[in-house]
């Protein structure tokens, strides 16, 4: 647990702000030209998206996760936003390379910035952490590299902290847009 609280107190001085800002204004102005919202992602990372789609429902985006059985075509001008921590995820990329061939805004979210999946996207928010295609073994040198996660599995660093950002985007956002968490309560699911 230290490992990990170590890591998320230095995440804010890792994330490089002027990226997250204008995903932030990539998301207010799909949302104010009535644009759709895609979320896509593999595994754990599928799970942060599908988290941060749930956010940005009840924020009154109109919003999809990839590989759910009810989502509707992607057009041009839609937003899909890609969370992958190596960036070569084959089936993200796959997503974001048809995205792209359509005319949708593709936004990645990796730690990897000369990624595949990196070099697709129209923007890229770098999260650090491990990913599970770390290749250096050597625990010093992961430390100088930005490698962080000796105790923790695979990308677990990674998707803890996209998880932490995307949460801290969602509470710009609701400044931003004038959300109140009242409103979030009367979209929020009332049959669980």
């Amino acid at each position: 647990m230290e490992e990990m609280i170590g890591f998320l107190n230095k995440l804010p001085s890792l994330i490089d702000q002027s990226q997250v800002e204008k995903f932030i204004e990539i998301l207010v102005q799909t949302r104010n030209s009535g644009k759709k919202v895609f979320i896509a992602g593999a595994g754990r990372s599928g799970l942060v998206g599908k988290a941060f789609a749930l956010r940005l429902m009840h924020m009154g985006f109109e919003v999809y996760v990839f590989g759910d059985t009810i989502i509707p075509a992607v057009r041009q001008g839609d937003l899909v936003i890609v969370i992958s921590g190596s960036g070569t995820t084959t089936s993200s990329v796959l997503i974001a390379e048809a995205a792209r061939n359509i005319g949708a805004t593709v936004i990645a979210i990796t730690s990897r910035p000369k990624s595949h999946l990196a070099k697709i996207a129209h923007h890229v928010v770098i999260v650090p952490g491990r990913t599970k295609l770390a290749k250096e073994n050597d625990y010093v040198i992961r430390q100088i590299i930005g490698e962080h996660e000796p105790l923790t599995l695979l990308g677990t660093l990674f998707e803890i902290a996209a998880l932490v950002t995307l949460d801290s985007v969602v509470a710009e956002l609701m400044h931003r847009l004038g959300v109140s968490e009242e409103e979030i309560r009367l979209r929020h699911a009332n049959i669980e």
